[in-house]
């Protein structure tokens, strides 16, 4: 196990209608919030009215923004920055999925900062750190993407076609609403692409080298077999509070830091799912269910015993003694297998990749922003990256 730094100061209010206990939980903490959304569904079903009367009670004056997409747009990103800039705004309260989350942190990053474009920060790759950052806080309705208690977001620039993160531990949100209530209406492609993410998450970190991880090895294999299970009974049952609770609380831990202490991280697979979905505007959690397969198959060779311990402790395969390979790619398909199960695609084509040339396309820009050698768990050039797309064809 490696040294490590764990620090997630996010105070969560997790069960039914938490989400009128936001304004409580952040009095004294800002006093003129902008309330950032998605589409009208949030105010149609009352759940903005809610978020706003409970801010007020606090003394929070409120501005709003919605209208944010699948996958956040600068554009709309800037919009927020003049909200934030004309009001003086202190706080910035997503309301909604990842999506949204991104979007208000992205806002957070650029509004106290004018001598620099935010854009600025996700091109940086770290080189570039925010002087501010103002708080974030969340009410979360997509679970998924992790990002109501995680440092990260991601932003599309869709003049550039480019995809890009930004990491600050003061993305962290300062308070978090985890309703399962809220989640009840959600389309069913939309829930299943959030637990596809949410495995993925805790995958990028299950596949290391580093030694002697059992304490969370043992927790992420258990997240993950509990996105499982009731991945696939949520689809069926999505009014049922007990299995979206056990959905959610497992999307937030997947993501929130603490799988990950002590361990050398991948990450590949998000990076090259990020071009796609920039250029195809599809789902993040769709697109990881198709890539991260791939990649699988590509690596395993460089760690074939931890890749048969994910398919026997995760699955259920049993070990092959006479071939280890077998082991693995049985876990592989079973991996591929519960993905097709719950609605998500498993190839590129699913999600309109048409041929080598939008491949070649990728790896251009995939190589452009992270270099022409990747990975943790094996280095991989751009053949590499290529060879992985093209095997999810």
């Amino acid at each position: 196990m490696n040294n490590a730094i764990y620090n997630n100061p996010t105070k969560v209010l997790f069960g039914k209608g938490m989400e009128n206990e936001l304004g409580a939980a952040l009095k004294g903490k800002a006093s003129r919030a902008l309330l950032h959304y998605g589409s009208e569904r949030v105010r149609e079903s009352g759940l903005l009215k809610r978020v706003r009367a409970s801010l007020e009670s606090a003394g929070i004056t409120c501005f709003e923004l919605g209208g944010v997409k699948g996958n956040p747009f600068l554009s709309l990103v800037y919009k927020g920055i003049d909200v934030c800039r004309e009001n003086n705004v202190d706080l910035v309260v997503g309301v909604g999925g990842g999506s949204v989350i991104d979007s208000a942190k992205a806002i957070a990053c650029g509004a106290p900062n004018g001598q620099n474009d935010v854009w600025a920060y996700y091109t940086g790759r770290g080189a570039l750190v925010a002087e501010k950052i103002l708080p974030v806080a969340t009410v979360l309705t997509i679970p998924g993407a992790g990002s109501e208690s995680s440092t990260g977001s991601v932003v599309t620039n869709e003049k550039t076609q480019e995809k890009l993160d930004y990491n600050d531990e003061r993305l962290r949100p300062v308070v978090s609403v985890l309703n399962p209530e809220l989640t009840y209406t959600i389309p069913v492609y939309h829930t299943a692409a959030g637990v596809a993410d949410a495995i993925a998450h805790v995958m990028e970190r299950y596949f290391t080298h580093t030694a002697y991880v059992d304490t969370t090895d043992r927790m992420c294999e258990g997240v993950i077999r509990t996105l499982i299970k009731y991945g696939k009974r949520v689809l069926g049952e999505p009014e049922n509070y007990d299995v979206r609770a056990e959905v959610m609380w497992a999307c937030k831990v997947a993501h929130d830091g603490t799988l990950g202490v002590g361990r050398q991280e991948e990450w590949t697979s998000h990076m090259i799912e990020h071009e796609l979905s920039a250029k195809y505007d599809v789902s993040h959690g769709a697109g990881l269910a198709v890539i991260y397969p791939a990649w699988m198959q590509m690596v395993y060779p460089a760690g074939k015993e931890r890749f048969a311990q994910f398919a026997m402790r995760v699955f259920d395969v049993e070990y092959d003694f006479a071939d280890v390979d077998n082991t693995v790619r049985k876990g592989i398909a079973r991996l591929k297998h519960f993905f097709k199960s719950i609605g998500m695609p498993v190839s590129l084509k699913e999600l309109g990749v048409k041929d080598d040339g939008d491949i070649e396309d990728m790896v251009k820009r995939y190589t452009a922003h992270n270099g022409e050698k990747t990975g943790a768990f094996m280095e991989l050039t751009a053949a590499d990256i290529e060879k992985i797309l093209k095997s999810a064809l």
